[in-house]
């Protein structure tokens, strides 16, 4: 039951983290900003470095999560 628990527990903090990552990563249409940027973007370049950092971090995230949830089936 212990186990159950911590499982439980470690799960809802991946899902949390999830969704933080997830929501702080830009977009690939900033609306209308990013129609009147988009010219920019393609002459200046795009800041890459935290947009790749946010999408490895998702994926560990993710791939936690759904090892998570698979065990906290099986007990």
């Amino acid at each position: 039951m212990l186990l159950h628990t911590i499982i439980l527990v470690l799960d809802m903090l991946v899902a949390l983290g999830l969704i933080a990552t997830v929501l702080l990563q830009s977009g690939r249409s900033a609306g209308m900003s990013g129609a009147i940027a988009g010219g920019a973007e393609a002459i200046f370049g795009k800041k890459k470095g935290l947009d790749e950092f946010l999408n490895k971090v998702s994926a560990v995230l993710a791939g936690l999560f759904l090892l998570l949830t698979l065990l906290l089936s099986v007990i």
